[in-house]
């Protein structure tokens, strides 16, 4: 069982006298309290540290620590690059990286930025499958890719990565297309659906389309990103996560909600929500932490770090559970 944090590389997660080279300080805190992976999100809908290149500054400052992101989304970047430099990250953190991805989404967290990127919206699924094909093949050491979008002749050799068979790369989807694509060539799902039993299902139809494509369950990692926030009691929780929703998205929480997992209250019950996504077969958990402020972040750090083992002692004892 895996525990990772999101690290909060918007300035809209920052106060005024943040420092955002603190970053890479609250990356080690993390990797020194028990959490086993650091993530970092990608945009350009709001100003941020740029994913890569806050992974980059992560790797020689960790040492254990899984280093992902949640999600990278390709089409911001030319694929050939994309692929050397996601090489260059899992070299210098010596075979750390993972490596979820996404397409956008309609609306103004995705669209707008096939614009800024020159890319037709149509076909952006398969434009993404195709990306990731061509990533493992250049990983592979191949000068030549021909896909039905993404066609290359002649191209020049590119970084290895530190693993043979490059970095694991996940998708960050939900809808059924997206799981049977899962099944078929991901290696791992990172949803964020807001019922336990929604991802219970989705995890099914994943195993099942895997089977038909002769994978097994282990093939594939089962992750869920949550956004979670500690405090006296539910109420206190929501009130500080209204606050961040609305940084962050522009929405009141009631909405984010509704397309999100978020999770507040007091320990024991922050704990016991998170335990019925273990329930629903999650055995790596990326926390967002709702606070804004990194003080405050920290903060949430440090209260989600104390449920680490109580959570890890769930998803022993769901795995050892009759019909699991």
């Amino acid at each position: 069982m895996d525990i990772g944090v999101l690290l909060p590389t918007g300035t809209a997660q920052w106060g005024p006298a943040d420092d955002p080279r603190e970053l890479v300080d609250l990356g080690r805190l993390a990797e020194r309290s028990g959490f086993s992976s650091l993530f970092v999100n990608d945009s350009l809908v709001s100003p941020r540290i740029e994913a890569l290149s806050m992974l980059a500054a992560l790797a020689p400052a960790t040492g254990t620590v899984t280093l992902g992101t949640a999600a990278l989304m390709p089409f911001l970047r030319r694929p050939v690059q994309a692929a050397q430099a996601l090489a260059s990250i899992d070299l210098l953190s010596g075979g750390r990286l993972t490596v979820a991805v996404g397409a956008g989404f309609p609306g103004r967290f995705g669209r707008p930025l096939y614009t800024l990127s020159e890319l037709p919206w149509d076909r952006r699924f398969a434009r993404l499958d195709e990306t990731v094909s061509l990533w493992r093949a250049l990983w592979d050491g191949a000068d030549a890719f021909h896909g039905e979008i993404l066609r290359f002749d002649g191209i020049p050799p590119t970084t290895r990565p530190f693993r043979a068979d490059g970095p694991p790369v996940w998708l960050g989807g939900a809808t059924p297309a997206a799981l049977a694509r899962t099944g078929l060539m991901y290696d791992g799902w990172l949803p964020y659906p807001p019922d336990p039993a929604d991802y219970a299902s989705g995890l099914r139809d994943i195993r099942r389309a895997a089977a038909d494509a002769g994978r097994a369950a282990e093939d594939i990692t089962p992750a869920v990103f949550v956004s979670v926030r500690i405090d006296d009691d539910i109420e206190g929780g929501r009130r500080a996560l209204e606050g961040y929703a609305r940084a962050t998205y522009g929405m009141p929480l009631e909405e984010l909600e509704k397309i999100q997992a978020v999770v507040t209250g007091s320990a024991d019950q922050v704990r016991q929500r998170l335990g019925e996504y273990v329930t629903a077969g999650v055995r790596h958990i990326v926390v967002r932490l709702g606070a804004l402020g990194l003080s405050s972040q920290r903060d949430q750090l440090e209260r989600v770090a104390d449920l680490i083992p109580a959570v890890r002692g769930a998803a022993a004892r769901a795995s050892f559970a009759p019909g699991s």
